[in-house]
């Protein structure tokens, strides 16, 4: 193949090489199991340039992994704020790790911290999967959620919507 994506046909290895020169460039092989082998004239330094370029755009960005504190006896719009970044979190791609801590004689009473991961669960059940299931470790029970795929995500829970002084939706100059 030419420079500029032209075939030259079949052609012996001593006229190819000379026509690289001639051009100022060089001859890569491009097909080597390919019969016969298929070479094409270019720059070395570019080809190499465009090669390292398509393996850094398939390589897919790794997802972060965010984490959401609880506490067992949380308040509801606490509650639904941590939820509500939690779906943030996971419509952007990021894994989540939902982590609930237990203080105190809250040890005595585990299975209110898991119901609650279980409510969490649930809640955001339309943006996640379970990765790793809730499980006990010292004072803490952690849960990790990866994302679903972005054609399947449901968000249950919004962003509020922003209010005037009069508890009505607030407009912008613009729009009056």
């Amino acid at each position: 193949m030419g420079s500029n994506g032209e075939q030259l046909g079949v052609m012996k290895l001593s006229d190819a090489l000379r026509r690289a020169q001639s051009l100022g460039q060089d001859l890569v092989e491009v097909a080597p199991t390919a019969n016969p082998p298929v070479c094409k004239i270019v720059d070395f330094g570019k080809f190499r340039y465009d090669i390292s370029k398509q393996t850094k755009d398939k390589k897919p960005a790794s997802s972060k992994l965010k984490e959401i504190k609880f506490r067992v006896n949380i308040d509801e719009h606490d509650y639904l704020t941590k939820v509500r970044h939690g779906e943030e979190f996971l419509d952007r791609g990021n894994k989540v790790r939902v982590q609930l801590q237990f203080r105190g004689r809250e040890m005595a009473h585990q299975e209110f911290g898991m119901q609650l991961v279980q409510k969490v669960r649930d809640d955001l059940a339309g943006m996640s999967q379970v990765e790793m299931d809730p499980k006990i470790t010292g004072r803490n029970i952690t849960m990790t959620l990866a994302p679903l795929p972005a054609n399947r995500r449901k968000r249950r829970f919004a962003p509020p919507e922003e209010t005037g002084d009069e508890g009505e939706p607030a407009v912008s100059q613009a729009e009056v």
